[in-house]
């Protein structure tokens, strides 16, 4: 692998003008940035309600951009790393009934689908919790911290094709990853020239497998800046914190999503930490880790995940 050096870096001021609900190589590039760059900008929350309250787009899940990054081809992997997201907002909103992969078939209600199944939540962005508003339920102590996360980190997908932004994929998407937060660094395989990176979906916290089909939905100030490897090659999302080393894998069934995950940590894990394929084996079957992401997308989405003190390579 060829990593491009960051040119000195410019910052840029985005503010979208358009929102799309599909990942796609067709729409065109509403800002074009070079590695080392940084944006800094603001996404909408799930509904299109931006934070003013006022609806600017439609959901499912609208994005902005797509960010064209000078020099991406495809074959190279797009480094961005999450510098910052934060709620703007006073308010976020969540389902209240737990989704139907989540459960046991013969315990959920389906007629609660028809009942109260929004919760509008108070957000205090000062104490840093959110709050619901119904009094019943506000009475049983429920107060959430902030883990603030964006549910869609994406690029075009490969071989030509238009993604609906509920659903995660090899290229990204709508991972919803509760790890996919401030100060990590996220790794997608390029398909397109220019990568053309997509953003949105913002969570004040989300909870492990995403049980009720979404999150505190909110709208984010986000920034983020990019970074090049050239010939990376890798086949699926790469996430680095600074204690683990994590890949994300999304199909159907559940165990597909388990397969790619840990497949692509393998070949991590072969490329570039030293191990053959007996040693990586070795370590991953006594230290792996998995995290159920989420159940409630078109594709279910796995963690596979090593900490680092492991990698003493």
């Amino acid at each position: 692998m060829i990593h491009v050096p960051a040119s000195a870096q410019t910052t840029h001021q985005f503010e979208a003008t358009e929102y799309y609900n599909t990942f796609s190589f067709a729409h065109p590039p509403a800002l074009r940035i070079r590695p080392g760059d940084r944006v800094v900008t603001r996404t909408i929350d799930a509904g299109g309600q931006d934070w003013n309250s006022d609806q600017v787009a439609q959901g499912p899940n609208p994005q902005i951009g797509p960010f064209y990054v000078e020099g991406a081809e495809p074959g190279d992997v797009l480094v961005v790393r999450l510098e910052k997201i934060e709620p703007n907002r006073d308010w976020a909103y969540s389902n209240t009934v737990l989704a139907p992969y989540a459960a046991d078939p013969s315990f959920l209600r389906y007629e609660a689908e028809d009942e109260a199944r929004r919760e509008r939540w108070d957000v205090d962005t000062e104490a840093r919790v959110a709050r619901p508003s119904t009094p019943a339920l506000r009475a049983q102590g429920i107060e959430i911290p902030f883990r603030p996360m964006l549910g869609c980190v994406g690029v075009a997908p490969p071989r030509k094709e238009a993604v609906w932004t509920a659903t995660p994929g090899e290229f990204g998407g709508n991972l919803d990853y509760f790890g996919m937060v401030e100060g990590v660094t996220v790794m997608l395989p390029v398909f397109e020239p220019g990568a053309l990176l997509f953003i949105g979906d913002g969570h004040a916290r989300q909870g492990e497998g995403e049980v009720l089909g979404n999150a505190l939905e909110i709208s984010m100030d986000v920034e983020f800046s990019v970074d090049l490897i050239k010939g990376g090659q890798i086949r699926w999302p790469r996430i680095e914190t600074e204690d683990a080393i994590i890949v994300l894998g999304s199909a159907r069934p559940l165990l597909q999503a388990l397969q790619h995950a840990t497949t692509e940590l393998q070949r991590w894990l072969i490329a570039d930490y030293g191990y053959d394929e007996r040693g990586s084996s070795l370590l991953m079957g006594h230290v792996l880790e998995y995290e159920v992401v989420q159940v409630v997308d078109p594709h279910f989405t796995i963690a596979a995940k090593i900490p680092k003190s492991f990698l003493t390579r």
